[in-house]
């Protein structure tokens, strides 16, 4: 299986890393569901290679702080670079310094990505292969990211004196790039139950109003700034001599202008006196409507619709938990109710059931020969049986994901499904007096229930996953079914079961 598994990819891939404490995609608050991603079908331990010895876990918790690190670098730089774009010539040294070392920290962070695995888009898997990282890396952000990070206004000085022309300037303005860190962080708040969702989004459209008010207000003081006639300037004509005022009293000026814009209150003793200011503000209130079209979009969802499967998931997580709290459910209950929510919502996500089941029949027994073949054939039960009670046996079996801390099966139940361990680990629980016992452990390729099944009695044992765990199952019909059709495999499948249980 790992062969195939390596065979279909054509590169190195994890398939199920190391769970974390924040989501790549977001934090599952209050489940012990890995944040990172489900085993594919068919997975097995022995197609789950090691990372790399240099390789940095993306989900390590100290590159979760590097990045949360970097994100307070991202603010500072957002915040800086327009004002440094419009007041350069009225700064003192110290920014430019800050500068510098902002930059060596996001110079470390380019390296860094070299050695980050990374999530492959169409198969949902963490590619660790070094050399597959680096070609990622090249043919996409590479190149914006070292933009963003040269200091080039550092190099200009090497070579000349002229620290305020316009070219330098917009060189600088490259740095805004980082913005995209913020994006992600938002995105992954936005799914973090912790957090109130709509306080998260409302956030998120004041971050951008903010920075739109701040960039629109240090734009239109360097037009003034620029002008030759200073008192023709809507700044100038106000306040004759704005450029002897203080740093503090220019700024705050330009936010009450660019705000009093885009709120439409209207002009009073600020208002364009030029044809670039004129010009200007034209493009400015045009963005305006943009972007209120977009506030007023985004609240209306987030009231009336809000994103309806995270908001479906939240209120299930609630419910559930006020329902145990509610009936006093054993905090063990409690779990297995979050984690099973927790998981469905992560499976539900990559549809992978609803992938197969528009499928026609055919191509779905296809798909399970390929996925399943070598897994079944493996377990105990079945060696020696013919390939086409394999066959007949896979294209019956479907495929589940059971969180942890998860019952499979329960102690004296009914047999009614014959389980195979794909992926995972679960625990063989049995209660004694009113104990539980653990009596062993069950890996990738064991069956769990076969004796409750194939020999039509309670159930001698709880089965309970001791880590996310893939597992396919069949029913005891359909099962008695396919072996009654194969009188042969059958007497095979009974004696490998007396041999194993004696």
């Amino acid at each position: 299986m790992a062969r195939s598994s390596r065979a279909r990819t054509g590169s190195r891939v994890t398939r199920c890393f190391p769970c974390y404490d924040g989501d790549r995609t977001g934090d599952f608050s209050g489940c012990n569901v890995p944040n990172d991603l489900l085993p594919s079908l068919g997975a097995t331990a022995a197609a789950q290679p090691t990372s790399g010895k240099y390789l940095v876990s993306p989900y390590g918790r100290r590159y979760r702080v590097w990045e949360t690190f970097l994100i307070l670098l991202v603010v500072y730089s957002a915040w800086i670079c327009p004002l440094e774009f419009a007041f350069l010539r009225h700064l003192p040294r110290a920014p430019f310094v800050v500068d510098d070392v902002v930059n060596g920290f996001f110079a470390v962070d380019i390296l860094l990505t070299f050695f980050v695995p990374y999530v492959d888009n169409r198969s949902y898997l963490v590619v660790d292969d070094p050399k597959k990282i680096a070609l990622r890396y090249l043919s996409t952000w590479f190149i914006f990211d070292v933009c963003s990070t040269v200091p080039f206004r550092s190099i200009t000085r090497l070579f000349t004196r002229h620290e305020h022309s316009l070219g330098l300037k917009f060189l600088n303005v490259l740095r805004l790039w980082r913005l995209r860190r913020v994006s992600s962080l938002f995105a992954r708040l936005e799914k973090d139950i912790r957090f109130n969702y709509a306080v998260i989004r409302c956030t998120k459209l004041i971050s951008v109003t903010l920075f739109a008010v701040h960039c629109a207000g240090c734009i239109n003081y360097l037009i003034a700034d620029r002008y030759p006639d200073p008192a023709r300037t809507w700044i100038g004509a106000a306040h004759p001599d704005f450029r002897e005022d203080g740093l503090w009293v220019r700024y705050v000026t330009c936010l009450y202008w660019s705000i009093t814009t885009m709120t439409t209150t209207g002009y009073g003793d600020l208002h364009a006196q030029n044809a670039r200011e004129m010009l200007f503000g034209i493009s400015y209130m045009l963005f305006n409507l943009w972007l209120t079209a977009y506030l007023i979009g985004n609240m209306t969802n987030l009231v009336v619709h809000s994103t309806s499967r995270t908001r479906d998931f939240r209120d299930m997580v609630q419910a559930a938990t006020e329902f145990a709290a509610r009936n006093q459910l054993p905090r063990q209950i409690e779990e297995q109710m979050l984690n099973h929510i927790c998981l469905r919502f992560k499976a539900e996500g990559l549809k992978q059931q609803d992938t197969l089941d528009i499928l026609p029949k055919a191509m779905r027994s296809s798909i399970s020969l390929y996925l399943f073949f070598p897994v079944v054939q493996g377990a105990y039960l079945f060696r020696g049986v013919s390939p086409s009670f394999i066959q007949q046996l896979v294209t019956e079996m479907v495929a589940e994901y059971y969180a942890p801390k998860e019952d499979i099966i329960l102690q004296n139940e009914y047999p009614s499904d014959l389980h195979l361990l794909v992926t995972g680990e679960v625990d063989i629980v049995a209660f004694l007096d009113g104990t539980e016992q653990v009596y062993g452990k069950a890996t990738e390729g064991g069956l769990l229930g076969e004796i409750g099944v194939l020999c039509n009695k309670p159930q001698p044992f709880t089965f309970r996953t001791a880590k996310l765990s893939q597992v396919l199952r069949i029913s005891r019909p359909k099962l008695m079914d396919i072996i009654q059709e194969n009188a042969e495999d059958g007497e095979i499948i009974r004696i490998n079961l007396e041999q194993v249980n004696v």
